[in-house]
């Protein structure tokens, strides 16, 4: 493969400039996804749905992510990631916005799932972007930095949207945040192009998908959806834990909920180093799997305390952990696709997780109704568990070839 644009600009800091433009990306589609959630009290108490409820809207937006995952991967390694992130950004930014006009369950679904559909094209913007800028030593913190502008805008929007929303009303905020969309199509409309951005890459021929026969795609899968789950429950659902168990309210949740992504954050950058500095080209990590994967089980004890920051501290450590293995999940995927097929490397990866999510969003809801706290805190615990376990199993002949050829 030729890599000749990626090593002329690995000796300027130029090189990073696509990365940090992908992380204004992420941070814009994790403004829009939080929104809603920061707002959950004070929508459900206006409209009348239930905690299950929002979980099954939550579900619809899941359904679509997993969906538009792959799909905008395909696109992009096809298009180019210029013309595919304007369309994608584009789509969800009329969905965000679209939320202002809802006021039923069927509403905030049909919306929900229509953001979906259109964020689906963020994490494979990114990968490809880390992928296609960054030499090989150096790509484990490039897709952090690309991810990174997630976790700042999970963390800004409590900070931001909840004061916005309770001096101009919830509908208000929304509206906002379409506005951002637009106002980042601008600045990506005139800066996506050398130098700030590599000249794209040779696309196939033709859009190319998934093989779900491949034991490589149940590894991505098995190492990606279930170990890195609940970064998803805990910005999405878990905040109605706060309010409904501990009783926080809705402007004080504001004080709290910037820190589960903001250690969520740190966890792109830490493990990615960690993968960059001792596993740089180990295809098959084992000892990092499980190293994350006990510091993930004490997320299952949450509820022995009745303390909110204590709560907040276990949910933080808990997206660190689902950092890490977002991290090395990816690194070792990229060893397993082609270059030319990163962005679908990474959708099938989103795609996956957002499966998952969409599976345990009504579980979680329907056991939040019925104050089944513990219940749901184990649930995501013991899902990287079995994730692990499944991908230790699919990459055993990983592991016997590369003791061979010691």
């Amino acid at each position: 493969m030729n890599q000749t644009g990626t090593e002329a600009r690995a000796s300027t800091w130029t090189m990073w400039l696509p990365c940090i433009a992908m992380a204004l990306c992420s941070w814009l589609a994790f403004v829009d996804r939080q929104v809603l959630a920061v707002l959950s009290p004070t929508i459900l108490k206006e409209t009348g749905m239930s905690a299950g409820d929002f979980g099954n809207i939550v579900f619809f937006f899941f359904v679509a992510y997993t969906i538009a995952n792959p799909v905008w991967g395909s696109i992009i390694d096809c298009v180019g990631l210029r013309i595919g992130l304007m369309a994608a950004v584009f789509i969800w930014s009329l969905a965000s916005s679209s939320h202002a006009f809802m006021g039923t369950f069927a509403g905030f679904a049909f919306s929900r799932a229509l953001l979906g559909l259109g964020e689906g094209a963020t994490f494979p913007g990114g990968l490809r972007t880390a992928v296609e800028s960054l030499p090989v030593q150096m790509r484990a913190r490039g897709i952090a930095t690309a991810f990174s502008g997630g976790t700042i805008g999970a963390i800004l929007t409590p900070l931001i949207v909840i004061p916005f929303a309770l001096a101009y009303g919830w509908r208000a905020a929304f509206v906002m945040s379409g506005l951002l969309g637009i106002a980042w199509l601008i600045l990506w409309w005139v800066g996506a192009r050398p130098p700030y951005l590599p000249a794209r890459a040779q696309a196939p021929a033709k859009l190319g998908f998934p093989n779900v026969m491949e034991r490589r795609f149940w590894a991505l899968v098995s190492s990606y959806a279930l170990p890195a789950i609940s970064s998803g429950p805990i910005i999405t659902i878990f905040p109605l834990y706060l309010n409904k168990a501990l009783g926080v309210s809705q402007g004080d949740l504001k004080s709290l909920l910037w820190i589960p992504p903001a250690t969520w954050g740190i966890g792109y950058f830490t493990w990615g180093w960690v993968a960059d500095r001792f596993a740089a080209t180990d295809r098959r990590p084992v000892w990092l799997f499980l190293l994350l994967t006990a510091l993930a089980l004490p997320f299952g004890m949450t509820t022995l305390t009745n303390s909110a920051l204590l709560t907040v501290l276990s949910m933080g450590l808990s997206t660190f952990v689902a950092g890490g293995f977002q991290m090395v999940a990816l690194k070792v995927g990229s060893f397993a696709y082609p270059r030319e097929r990163a962005a679908m490397m990474s959708g099938i990866a989103s795609g996956s997780w957002s499966l998952v999510n969409a599976l345990l969003s009504p579980r979680i809801g329907k056991l939040f109704d019925a104050h089944a706290w513990s219940e749901a805190f184990w649930l995501v615990a013991l899902c990287p568990v079995v994730g692990v376990a499944v991908w230790l199993w699919l990459s055993r002949r990983d592991g016997e070839q590369a003791g061979s050829q010691a």
